[in-house]
């Protein structure tokens, strides 16, 4: 508040400000946009938000990214490279240029090998392969470039207020309005079950042992899943001889070899790879993660969308969970552009749900039925997957055909008929 007395014909100001926080009020700011959740979902849709031009407030109470490494792929890259993240300059990046599924499950009917190679369908690679702490800074570096439109906040949502025209988040001694909330909370989202959106879960007899490990001879850009009894076993190369590795096993498996050492880990893994990268050394820092998938029965809510793991939660297996996050991040940002006039509403909110709800069904049913593929016991499933893949490994056009909807969801579709059109035109 600003007072002016008048002394003669000179004119005093004296600025008179009330502490709303003094007074235990929370002080009420406003923004287009509020994303609760600090993880690399949560950053990449606050980043792609404010770079479209919605003042945007990121809360992201302690954030801290892993040792474990994920394979973005295809449209990924180019949402990432579009927030100023060009992961193909990055040293710290591996592109993937191959990837070969070899049936390891020593059952009546085995797969043949089935390899797929970028080169294919024309690409230099399908992705890269990335530390999630080294993807976590490079989010950070470009946030802190983005001034002027996005702010980061270390404090949590204290609560959470949703209204028909806006959504009111406290946190600290601020209390924000926004027209557009974002919850990019996890698995466990507050912002989802404040919003009332069911959510289907699931678990997996299974765990995941997540390292990385050095090795003696070159990946040469493949990655290689092998498929086991107990689940798949993938290594993704990482630079130089390195190689990050998903081991999916029972939990009492899982048990021991979290409590190995790393010489038994790396006897271990090397039995396990068939010796295909010589010797291996795993490097300290392994972790174990159950199993478990979820999806949310909508990824909307009055002035509310959900992405990443607040959505769906896959496990482990093909490269989906983040890529799926990063995909909402990027379905998000361009609804809110289609919908400047009303970042929130519910036309932009439809757009959204939309844009995502068959890419993440499908995907999660795809990871799904695999999963189970590889521990059932039923002889005619088992023979339906060796007839799948050997159809796949078989078909040049079908195996180009997914790899294309791998890199790029709906592109087969576009492919085919963009082949039809041009069928007709000659």
């Amino acid at each position: 508040m600003i007072a002016r007395i008048s002394i003669g014909h000179a004119k005093l100001r004296i600025r008179c400000e009330t502490s709303a926080k003094g007074m235990g009020i929370p002080m009420e700011t406003r923004r287009d946009a509020v994303v609760v959740g600090g993880g690399l979902a949560g950053y990449a849709a606050a980043l792609g938000l404010a770079r479209a031009g919605l003042d945007t407030l990121l809360l992201a109470p302690g954030a801290q990214f892993d040792r474990r490494s994920t394979a973005i792929i295809g449209d990924s890259v180019e949402y990432l490279e579009g927030l100023g993240i060009p992961l193909r300059h990055l040293s710290n990046a591996q592109p993937l240029e191959a990837m070969r599924i070899i049936d390891d499950t020593r059952r009546l009917f085995r797969a043949p090998n089935v390899e797929f190679r970028a080169s294919e369908i024309d690409l230099p690679s399908f992705g890269y392969n990335i530390l999630n702490a080294d993807l976590g800074d490079a989010l950070r570096a470009a946030a802190e470039r983005c001034t002027g439109t996005l702010e980061i906040r270390s404090e949590p949502a204290a609560s959470i207020e949703i209204s028909d025209a806006y959504a009111t988040v406290r946190c600290g001694d601020a209390s924000v309005r926004c027209r557009l909330l974002v919850g990019a909370d996890g698995r466990k989202s507050s912002i989802r079950e404040r919003s009332h959106i069911s959510v289907r879960e699931w678990a997996y007899p299974q765990t995941a042992i997540v390292l990385n490990f050095q090795h003696e001879r070159t990946h040469d850009g493949t990655s290689t899943e092998f498929h086991t009894r107990t689940g798949p076993f993938t290594t993704v190369p990482l630079p130089g001889r390195r190689s990050s590795l998903v081991w999916v096993e029972t939990p009492h498996v899982a048990s021991e070899i979290e409590n190995g050492t790393p010489a038994e880990l790396s006897r271990m893994v090397e039995e396990r790879m068939h010796s295909i990268l010589g010797a291996v050394d795993v490097e300290e820092g392994w972790q174990a993660f159950p199993l478990q998938g979820a999806i949310a029965g909508r990824m909307t809510g009055p002035r509310v969308a959900l992405v990443g793991e607040a959505a769906h939660v896959s496990p482990p297996i093909g490269a989906q969970g983040l890529n799926l996050g990063l995909r909402d991040a990027a379905a998000l940002v361009a609804a809110a552009k289609r919908h400047r006039d009303d970042p929130g509403g519910n036309a932009m909110l439809a757009d959204y749900e939309g844009q995502r709800r068959i890419d993440v069904t499908t995907r999660s049913a795809a990871v799904d039925w695999l999963n189970r593929s590889l521990l059932t016991d039923l002889l005619p499933i088992q023979a339906a997957r060796t007839v799948a893949l050997g159809i796949v490994g078989r078909s040049s056009l079908l195996r180009r055909a997914l790899m294309r909807e791998g890199v790029s969801p709906g592109s087969s579709l576009r492919f085919r008929i963009r082949d039809d059109q041009t069928a007709t035109a000659v």
